[in-house]
């Protein structure tokens, strides 16, 4: 199936949940005037349809290939690729000083979902691309930005995370990767040192698509304490900058790919095995200071797992139109009302309506939380009142793990439910439901996996601060609840109910986690994926809430957007009756369910 970007949807999304008039007097600000969100989101979308998403399903069969040392991507990625980068796509979200368009991260989310949706395995180059520049921006020198980040602010060059080793998986101090001095070759870029190890799951670690790429690595110093303290970080070219200009390429640095990963899903994505120093080893530049490269790397991380949660929605939405079409032609059995004399479209079934409304309502709460969360992005960079920057940032720094989180399990939900709507024929490749399924499964798995984002949020994001960022977000919601109670109709006097039973359990759950983290961090972690469930279906539902009363108003201004707006008002109820109502009942399992869990030994395994 053809992919069709959710315009309107992503419009409102920003709009009307998310709040884009916020960052109207911030730099950058002039790109959310209504005609100018239109006419990017519609030029995304025709980019996305009519250049990635027809290799989204040759990609997946041909895959990437490692030969004679050289990766290939699929047939025609290259091709899209120099053309993403020839249109300024890749250099949408960037700053204009390093040669980047300045769109805010709340409008250029939404482009971002569309290269996701349309095809994932492409879409993960620039999102780890954005991350470099991110990293380089923030830590990187004056030299090293003046080298480097122009090319990868333009797609010229691309960019990768180098964290993963086999014996440390997601123990990222446990890395052995070595980086000894290299003082012959210190210059202009800084201190260099010889890079030796390997590195595995390296997202786009090698390909064809552009002329150089910059590896960011973790590695340890010979004199390192043991550990995340022991940890620098080093930007390892695959081509060196030849003397004198940063725009021309030197020799080939002595790092190579060994091998691609054979992948349940995402097969157009090269995932490569690095080996770095076979020759002796391979330069690198410091990035920030020694032994503190984690927390230079973090900086990468967050805005990749901000991004993966983006893609858990963007996969949804995309075997959601899928399972929709295919359930409006697929004939089968009688209606159960019997009014119609023979067979029907299977749409016309309940169970199957539940599940399409299933997959709707989650995808579109995900996406309200991912949008609003870059939103605050925004808003901790760009404002000009300390104040805001500080509560945004916090805000951003509690819902990361929750968007990585909740949003790629939806991912999985909504796709697992499109090849439950297909029946058997989702189950073979040729319809396509399948592959949405494959892909989507690594997301709550990379980048930290979901079990790592509970933790972060329990004992990080709510420990830290002793539950601050979680109150004013729950302050929030409470002036939702208020703004519902003064709205028109039921539906909107049920939603307001169930939004606030769930928030007065999520705020019970959040009160005894930060205690736990303290004084039981065993019985706290045994809870976290589950507050974690908790926290992300209430955001969501909330931010569902405030677009059926933004919805609501549609409806009084005229008839014109009725269509729109009832089912705006449609998705919340739906969400509230079936997501928002299991809430109160994860109190009793973050409070009651760590014993049963905390009594399990390994032996009853």
């Amino acid at each position: 199936m053809d992919y069709v970007a959710p315009v309107e949807e992503m419009l409102f999304a920003i709009g009307e949940i998310a709040g884009a008039d916020a960052l109207a007097d911030t730099p950058g600000g002039e790109h959310l005037e209504p005609d100018t969100r239109r006419a990017v989101l519609e030029a995304a979308a025709a980019f996305a349809a009519g250049e990635l998403a027809p290799l989204n399903r040759t990609g997946d069969v041909e895959g990437a290939v490692l030969a004679n040392g050289v990766v290939r991507t699929a047939p025609g990625f290259a091709a899209a690729y120099k053309k993403f980068v020839a249109e300024g796509w890749n250099a949408a979200p960037f700053a204009e000083e390093h040669g980047g368009q300045g769109l805010p991260y709340a409008l250029a989310v939404a482009v971002q979902e569309m290269w996701q949706a349309a095809n994932m395995s492409f879409g993960l180059c620039p999102l780890l691309t954005q991350g470099a520049v991110e990293l380089l921006a923030t830590h990187g020198s004056a030299e090293q930005k003046k080298r480097y980040l122009g090319k990868l602010v333009s797609g010229e060059w691309t960019g990768t995370m180098n964290l993963t080793e086999p014996q440390a998986g997601s123990d990222v101090g446990a890395v052995k990767t070595r980086a000894v001095r290299a003082p012959t070759h210190d210059g202009a870029l800084g201190r260099a040192y010889r890079i030796v190890g390997n590195k595995i799951y390296i997202t786009y670690g090698e390909h064809d698509m552009a002329d150089n790429i910059v590896h960011m690595v973790l590695a340890r110093l010979p004199d390192a304490p043991a550990g995340p303290k022991g940890i620098s970080l080093f930007l390892v070219p695959k081509f060196l900058p030849a003397d004198g200009d940063g725009g021309a390429l030197g020799p080939r640095n002595d790092l190579r790919c060994v091998s691609l990963e054979h992948k349940l899903g995402i097969n157009a994505s090269p995932t490569a095995v690095m080996a770095y120093g076979d020759g002796g080893g391979a330069l690198g530049w410091l990035i920030g200071e020694e032994n503190r490269g984690l927390e230079c790397m973090f900086t990468m991380m967050n805005n990749a797992r901000l991004s993966v949660g983006l893609q858990g929605v963007a996969i949804a939405e995309r075997a959601y139109r899928l399972a929709a079409a295919y359930a409006k032609t697929r004939v089968q059995s009688r209606a159960l009302s019997g009014k119609a004399p023979g067979p029907v479209a299977i749409v016309e079934h309940p169970d199957v309506r539940r599940m399409l409304l299933d997959m709707k309502s989650k995808i579109e709460a995900a996406r309200a939380l991912a949008y609003s969360a870059h939103l605050s992005l925004d808003l901790a960079a760009k404002s000009p009142d300390a104040a805001v920057r500080a509560k945004h940032q916090a805000r951003v720094d509690l819902l990361t793990p929750v968007v990585k989180a909740w949003c790629t399990d939806i991912g999985v939900e909504v796709a697992s439910t499109g090849v439950q709507i297909h029946g058997g024929m989702g189950f073979v490749e040729e319809t396509g439901a399948a592959q949405h399924y494959r892909d989507a499964r690594i997301l709550p798995i990379y980048e930290g996996t979901n079990g790592i984002q509970a933790n972060d949020l329990v004992f990080r994001k709510i420990g830290r601060d002793g539950g601050a960022a979680l109150g004013d977000l729950l302050a929030e919601i409470g002036d939702i609840e208020a703004a519902l109670a003064r709205g028109p109709g039921d539906d909107l006097s049920r939603l307001r109910e169930t939004l606030a039973a769930a928030r007065t359990a999520c705020a019970e759950a959040g009160a005894f986690l930060a205690r736990a983290a303290k004084s039981e961090p065993d019985r706290a972690a045994a809870a976290a994926v589950p507050f974690l469930g908790m926290l992300g279906t209430l955001a969501g539902g909330a931010l569902l809430a405030k677009g059926a009363l933004a919805a609501t108003r549609k409806l009084a201004e005229g008839p014109a957007q009725a269509g729109f707006a009832n089912a705006r008002i449609l998705v919340a109820r739906f969400f509230a009756d079936h997501r928002l109502a299991q809430v109160p009942a994860g109190l009793v399992v973050v409070r009651d369910g760590a014993a049963s869990v905390l009594a399990a030994t390994a032996a009853e395994f």
